[in-house]
């Protein structure tokens, strides 16, 4: 069939009056949610579409998150928020880091001889849990901007724990793991099957004693587990051998989150926001100051060179995070010299042409005289974005810490480990002090990195996050490169080869480059290793497009983004 042009149009075009006129985009969504469970999501949408918050949502997300993926976050465990609001373009960021008891002791993970313990001994001892303050965290948040009642954002789950969530492929993978917890009593009771063996995918699981606990939480708050009944279950768990902890109902009572400003930082033409130390944003804006010094923006994920910048970036950012980070309540952390731009030029001169060996720290205006940490963190967490109908933004980290947390169940949920997450020895050879040591009262450094991006006039382009422990700086660092510097959409980023280096270990996923990566790595001295971890990355992200939200799910994960809710 031949087509006919009308000579006007024919004329237009020569004009330029039609130029190639495309029809306008569909509008997308205006409110989100981004986790790692479609139930948690599901959660998150009914609050958003009874009109509720992004503070509302992410409350609702939590309580589910912590029925249906319990190996790595809920009310037992800690977590850091960043809250962006759009009539005062500004983020806040809240701190629900769990605290050490008053009883702890820079010596509590070392054994008689001085030798620091195992991971795992330490882990499944009574002295890992530090107070819970997730729920605390996310009560003063959804104090301060909260549009529902919080009594009513738990019913969804509570019915869910009491008729039972169907149990997915992930968490039986999880409890298939070879670790310690797995093989703890409290795990093999709870998650024993129909017929007596293991719990098998598609099998359907209820917890009433979670139901409750809920139930208290929505009508008391957080006092219904820093105070009563579930305080006291608490402390007599945690009293129990193997090497019992000193956890007191005065130290669970005395809890308090932390509300601060957000730790913002220019990258390029955007102001990236993180929480305040111990988290572990202070180490992606060291990495992202670093990387402001490189020609990485033009680049691109097929380049090798960009790939070679990422991790070399990545090698002094944890040189100087793993030796200056801590609780600044407790020591002093150099957080202006860290990320003073003129120290973070120096630090990128040495990324050089080819990987030598591991970085030393370096030495920022005001760092005092700390030794080598000796933490040992793993991955087991949550990360999860929302976004309302008015354009509140919630970015939230979450972790009971290790997987199952120390294995230990109480009223339904399991308490963490997060302890471990502090230095094991608290002192160098020549007596110089970690700054990660344990402390009573004290937060132990988190690598928990939940951002959020604005442009240059403060309104919101992104949010992002994700698990995994100590490689969390690291894949949050990869999510934004491909985003603002490679123009990705927020699926390709998240979807984008993980790469983790750290020291002289650059451990990747070397199936997933394109042609000729690897290979380019590998003439400049990263030669990339598959390891256990780097696929348990669940970054989650939401972007701002002209035309609405675009949403991004880890696909190394069950999560999803999905949009709703008519401005």
């Amino acid at each position: 069939m031949r087509l006919v042009i009308p000579l006007l149009l024919l004329l237009l075009l020569a004009l330029g009056g039609v130029a190639c006129a495309q029809p306008p985009a569909a509008p997308g969504p205006r409110a989100m949610v981004a986790a790692a469970n479609p139930a948690a999501v599901e959660a998150g949408l009914a609050v958003l579409r009874r009109g509720g918050s992004a503070i509302d949502a992410a409350v609702a997300v939590q309580a589910t998150l912590g029925l249906v993926e319990p190996q790595s976050s809920g009310v037992g465990g800690g977590a850091f928020l960043t809250w962006y609001d759009p009539s005062t373009r500004r983020v806040t960021a809240y701190d629900g880091r769990e605290t050490a008891p008053a009883g702890a002791t820079p010596n509590q993970f070392l054994h008689p001889d001085g030798k620091p313990m195992t991971y795992f001994e330490a882990v499944m001892s009574g002295r890992s849990a530090g107070v819970p303050g997730a729920i605390a965290m996310l009560y003063l948040a959804h104090k301060d901007h909260g549009k529902l009642a919080w009594a009513s954002l738990f019913g969804d789950t509570e019915q869910l724990a009491e008729q039972g969530f169907v149990v997915g492929p992930r968490l039986v993978g999880e409890l298939q793991y070879p670790v310690a917890q797995t093989k703890a009593p409290d795990v093999l009771a709870y998650f024993r099957g129909p017929d007596g063996g293991p719990l098998k995918a598609g099998e359907r699981l209820k917890n009433l004693a979670y139901a409750a606990t809920l139930r208290r939480i929505a009508a008391e708050g957080p006092d219904a587990l820093l105070k009563g009944k579930i305080a006291s279950d608490i402390v007599a768990r945690l009293a129990q051998e193997p090497l019992p902890g000193t956890m007191t109902l005065a130290d669970m009572a005395a809890y308090a989150p932390h509300k601060s400003e957000a730790l913002c930082r220019p990258y390029r033409t955007w102001t990236v926001c993180e929480p305040q130390a111990p988290s572990g944003g202070v180490a992606t804006l060291i990495g992202l100051g670093i990387l402001q010094n490189t020609d990485i923006s033009s680049r691109g994920p097929t380049d090798p060179v960009g790939w070679f910048e990422l991790a070399q970036a990545e090698r002094l950012m944890y040189a100087d995070d793993l030796r200056y980070v801590a609780d600044p309540a407790f020591v002093k952390v150099p957080i202006a010299g860290l990320l003073d731009p003129a120290y973070l030029a120096k630090r990128a001169k040495l990324i050089g042409d080819r990987a030598g060996p591991p970085p030393e720290p370096g030495h920022p205006a005001g760092a005092p005289a700390y030794g080598p940490d000796a933490t040992k963190e793993p991955g087991g967490t949550s990360s999860f974005v929302v976004v309302d109908r008015w354009g509140n933004v919630v970015a939230m980290t979450t972790t009971v810490e290790s997987i199952f947390g120390d294995a230990r169940m109480v009223d339904g949920f399991f308490l963490n480990n997060q302890l471990t997450d502090f230095s094991f020895d608290p002192r160098n050879q020549d007596g110089t002090p970690a700054a990660n040591a344990v402390a009573p009262g004290k937060r132990p450094r988190s690598s928990m990195s939940p951002t959020i991006i604005l442009d240059r006039d403060g309104k919101f382009v992104a949010a992002i996050g994700s698990p995994g422990g100590l490689q969390i700086p690291s894949f949050v660092l990869k999510g934004i490169v491909g985003v603002l510097d490679w123009k990705l959409t927020m699926q390709q980023s998240v979807a984008l080869p993980n790469l983790v280096a750290i020291g002289d270990n650059f451990i990747s996923e070397p199936e997933k480059y394109p042609p000729g990566v690897v290979e380019g790595l590998a003439a400049k001295g990263v030669v990339l290793k598959p390891g256990r971890g780097v696929e348990d990355s669940g970054l989650h992200g939401v972007i701002a497009r002209p035309n609405g939200l675009e949403g991004g799910a880890d696909p190394r994960r069950e999560g999803v983004a999905i949009g709703c809710c008519a401005p």
